[in-house]
């Protein structure tokens, strides 16, 4: 059998004496999403950077393809597409330049078709050569997901993905979502409030560094998967 994409057990992180995640539990497998839901500061940018390799856990573990999350190797980091707070976007460039400035780092052949392309997926075709620096939050939030998928990664992770975005958006990005998923991608989400993506996606609520898996939507019992 197949290792999940990611397993998480008893992981625990804490920052001081404060405990940011409390023996959180969970598997996400090929083909299937995840909605974490919780506020500012519960956890859910902790808990996605652990598993991006980008911090540690204090305690307990979790693996990505079968990997310790700590020692990731180059070619599970481009399996990796994430999407955090941070667009990474270069505000003299334009949406065009950017996407076939990471393209070229992706090693993605035919970098600047494929620019294009995602360019016109995320509806920013008209203001392809338009330098970022003038992109309203939105766009730039666009445009970030256009680099985090353009690669097409095995697993996506993307923090709070419809921050800005109007109702059209919103709905262009929940199909690319959807479509990577169908296609055998992972992904695991986070937001403030729980999300109509269109697909089934286990749900799960984060508050004092706790995770609780919700009722879903085949009618799932609501249930605790963490340690007590």
């Amino acid at each position: 059998m197949a290792a999940a994409v990611i397993e998480t057990k008893s992981l625990t992180k804490t920052f001081g004496a404060t405990p940011v995640l409390r023996g959180a539990e969970f598997q996400l497998d090929t083909g299937t999403a995840a909605v974490i839901v919780g506020g500012n500061g519960s956890g859910k940018s902790t808990l996605l950077r652990i598993i991006a390799g980008l911090s540690q856990p204090t305690e307990g573990s979790a693996t990505v393809f079968g990997h310790d999350s700590r020692r990731l190797t180059i070619e599970d980091r481009r399996r990796i597409g994430m999407l955090t707070h941070q667009s990474w976007m270069y505000p003299n460039l334009s949406a065009r330049e950017n996407l076939e400035f990471y393209a070229e780092l992706y090693g993605i052949d035919d970098g600047s078709r494929v620019a294009t392309q995602w360019i016109d997926e995320v509806g920013l075709t008209a203001a392809a050569n338009e330098r970022v620096r003038g992109f309203s939050r939105g766009m730039e939030q666009r445009l970030s997901i256009a680099r985090t998928m353009m690669s097409k990664p095995d697993l996506l992770l993307l923090d709070e993905p419809f921050a800005a975005l109007d109702p059209d958006a919103v709905a262009i990005v929940s199909a690319l979502i959807r479509s990577a998923v169908a296609n055998g991608c992972a992904a695991l989400i986070t937001a403030h409030l729980p999300l109509e993506l269109g697909l089934h996606a286990t749900r799960y609520e984060i508050t004092r560094g706790r995770l609780i898996r919700c009722a879903d939507d085949r009618g799932a019992q609501t249930r605790s998967i963490v340690g007590a």
